[in-house]
């Protein structure tokens, strides 16, 4: 198992920014990608960013292309969500998640942390 602890949601304004970090520990040989996702209030879950545990492939959704950055500390086994130019309808619940290898998808997932923008 894969434990993942995100951080560093909260409260910002419009045009603000907020870095999220998430924290993996516990079988982090077995992982293959780690990835941020979203879920706005009454909607779905969206995919924001991937990167390869080797950092070595990064893939951003197009509807966060240019402002969110996704990024890997290998000594610490953190991964980072960099958000600029926040606007109220990225607010929702963030959610850090790892791919482990052989899995088809990201199946391990942390608690979700709150990013509320407000204009």
């Amino acid at each position: 198992q894969v434990q993942l602890v995100e951080s560093g949601g909260g409260s910002v304004q419009s045009g603000g920014s907020l870095r999220l970090s998430c924290a993996a520990s516990g079988r982090t040989n077995s992982i293959l990608a780690m990835g941020w996702f979203r879920q706005p209030p009454g909607k779905e879950r969206e995919f924001l960013a991937r990167i390869g545990w080797s950092a070595s492939t990064i893939l951003h959704a197009d509807s966060v292309k240019g402002r969110f950055t996704i990024s890997r500390d290998k000594t610490m086994n953190n991964v980072y969500l960099q958000m600029n130019i926040l606007k109220p309808e990225d607010t929702a619940v963030y959610y850090c998640a790892a791919q482990r290898v052989g899995a088809a998808k990201f199946d391990q997932w942390g608690q979700g942390t709150q990013v509320t923008v407000s204009s």
